[in-house]
């Protein structure tokens, strides 16, 4: 049976028991998505699935507007947030073409380079990551801070290539020339592009669009969402997200924080995705697309750090500094500017992941988490050796 004559929505390859993690499955994508070509054959369960939703207490919100959270951060640790989703996917497709190692690339503290890392090895493949960094460190050892421990405990080949180069050669003509380098050495490489997001990688939020479907549908009370908010570093999630809503029940309209490159620089990459899909749609119908990249991309000031800082304390969440921070900082000042535009709004916030990412920036964040002091004990409070039993 093919995979378009399946009208039921209960044939989901979520929701895996303890046995089913690591295992490659037929794919059945949602009815509202059957049209759109080509459609994955399998997937693999490599995410925690589905991730919760809870309301998020931000302060200072418009009048009557809510934002819940969908914490894709909790898809997993070393494989966490929404580069599983997309992983999902392409790791299917590297086996099933016979691969026995994968290429990607990102910069030095990639999230996804890492999350690929993992995945790989998971499925005893071998992997290969071209990370980008400053001239001055590119003769290097990188370090084992953040991202760069875990791909280094998994055994990840690293290769470091300079930003300036990087911006003269380009992220594929580097992966290809890799690729060449491998199969001349006999190995059957699967290039996979930067944040996972090509066509096929769209299909994880596409996926994610009827999580959050069958999520409202079994929750108590009348709950919709009118607008979805989520970061952009790739492309990927937000083609995923856009065009999942605008096909399903959801109608949630999308705004993207682009943290960077620009706003129409993503809708033409997002069309590309979308045109990949013959979705027949128009990306700047679907999704709004902001500049939240303030310094640079992977660059934060100190107001962007120190609201990380303030939101974690108030609500609990800890946000990355690349993605989600911004995006949540874009969209709170948004929120403040235009508050007549998020009025009496259900929103949900996709919280993308990227924790590791904070490890990198630890200098800049130590002015703002204090909070510290040695025990005052008064002299009349008993003290006796061997009390306190230390283990």
């Amino acid at each position: 049976m093919d995979a378009n004559s399946k009208t039921n929505e209960d044939v989901v390859p979520r929701q895996p028991s303890g046995f089913e993690f690591f295992t490659r499955k037929h794919y059945f994508p949602p009815t509202w998505a059957s049209h759109l070509n080509p459609i994955p054959s399998h997937v693999f369960s490599l995410g925690h699935l589905p991730t919760p939703i809870h309301k998020w207490n931000l302060p200072n919100l418009p009048n009557n507007t809510e934002v819940w959270l969908k914490r894709d951060d909790l898809s997993g640790m070393q494989l966490s947030g929404n580069k599983v989703r997309k992983l999902e996917f392409l790791m299917a497709d590297a086996v099933a073409q016979g691969s026995d190692c994968v290429i990607t690339i990102g910069g030095i503290q990639s999230n996804h380079c890492r999350a690929t890392a993992v995945a790989a090895k998971y499925l005893n493949l071998d992997c290969y990551v071209i990370l980008r960094t400053s001239k001055a460190l590119v003769d290097q050892d990188p370090g084992l801070t953040g991202n760069l421990l875990v791909e280094r405990l998994v055994g990840a080949h690293i290769d470091l290539i300079s930003k300036e180069e990087y911006a003269k050669i380009g992220s594929e003509n580097l992966t290809n020339t890799l690729r060449e380098k491998l199969l001349n050495e006999g190995r059957r490489p699967y290039v996979i592009p930067v944040g996972g997001s090509n066509s096929l990688g769209t299909w994880g939020y596409i996926e994610a669009i009827r999580e959050v479907e069958q999520q409202l549908q079994t929750s108590t009370g009348d709950k919709k969402f009118d607008d979805i908010v989520v970061a952009c570093g790739s492309g990927g999630t937000i083609a995923g997200l856009s065009l999942g809503s605008w096909l399903s029940t959801l109608k949630a309209k999308v705004h993207a924080f682009s943290v960077c490159d620009d706003p129409d620089y993503f809708h033409n990459f997002v069309q590309g995705l979308l045109d990949g899909l013959e979705a027949g749609v128009d990306s700047r119908d679907i999704v709004n697309i902001q500049n939240a990249k303030g310094l640079g991309y992977a660059i934060n000031t100190s107001e962007e750090i120190k609201f990380v800082s303030e939101i974690a304390t108030a609500t609990g969440v800890v946000l990355d500094p690349v993605y989600s921070g911004k995006a949540t900082y874009g969209m709170m000042k948004d929120m403040a500017e235009n508050p007549k535009k998020w009025e009496g709004r259900r929103v949900l916030f996709i919280h993308t992941g990227g924790l590791l990412g904070l490890f990198d920036k630890v200098e800049q964040m130590a002015s703002f988490v204090g909070n510290w002091r040695r025990m005052d004990v008064h002299d009349d409070v008993p003290r006796k050796d061997g009390t306190g039993k230390m283990f």
